[in-house]
């Protein structure tokens, strides 16, 4: 039992579905037909299936290399959202998803009222927070196999009400692209992007203690 509504259209503008199409993008996969949302968290994968009005949700063992060193590997639950119907296909073209192997154009404008819980969907399947010791800083960044996703959040980013100015997007070692923002405007942004998140349940909680722990010890630093 999911503590979050299904949306009453998956192609209009409200906070879950902005939520769920940030997931989908920066961590799933469009088929025609069906989209699969992936996740670390089975409550998000609970809440994103609700969003959607069901899915089959199939939980697997992976073992994943770290985007900036490939040599380390982690082994972790996955769960696989996986959502079909009409509507995938009329979503895919409406926000220019890319569907199999044809590129995306990412049109994200129908969410501009809901560019937080966009931003925190795209910061939960693509993201990255961390508490970087060096700096005593919150270090976020967000990588991706598409640089054209990573150019859409960072547009996304530009138009936040809080500062949140990055860095230029580079390449990982495994053949991906990434870019982070700046050590000096993550805190402010990680706090602004979750706020109001206890109101609606849309966000992963193992996401979010993250970042509560690492802004904690950025303050005690």
């Amino acid at each position: 039992m999911s503590d979050v509504p299904q949306a009453t259209n998956l192609l209009e503008s409200a906070p879950e579905t902005a939520y769920l199409w940030g997931h989908v993008a920066g961590g799933g996969t469009v088929e025609p037909g069906q989209f699969t949302a992936l996740t670390n968290d089975q409550t998000c994968a609970n809440r994103l299936a609700a969003i959607a009005g069901g899915g089959d949700i199939d939980r697997r063992e992976t073992e994943r290399e770290y985007a900036h060193n490939t040599a380390v590997t982690r082994v972790k639950d996955e769960y696989h959202v996986m959502v079909e119907g009409d509507v995938v296909r009329s979503a895919s073209a409406a926000f220019g998803l890319p569907v199999g192997d044809d590129a995306g154009g990412y049109r994200f404008d129908v969410f501009e009222n809901r560019r937080k819980q966009l931003l925190r969907g795209l910061l939960e399947s693509c993201g990255t927070v961390c508490f970087k010791s060096s700096s005593g800083t919150v270090g976020i960044s967000f990588v991706h196999d598409d640089r054209a996703l990573l150019e859409t959040v960072g547009r996304l980013l530009d138009a936040c009400p809080v500062d949140a100015p990055t860095g230029e997007i580079g390449e990982t070692s495994s053949g991906g692209y990434w870019f982070g923002i700046d050590d000096d405007a993550a805190a402010g942004f990680g706090e602004w992007v979750y706020e109001g998140s206890d109101e609606t349940s849309l966000f992963a909680p193992t996401r979010r203690r993250k970042l509560v722990r690492s802004l904690e010890e950025a303050e005690n630093a």
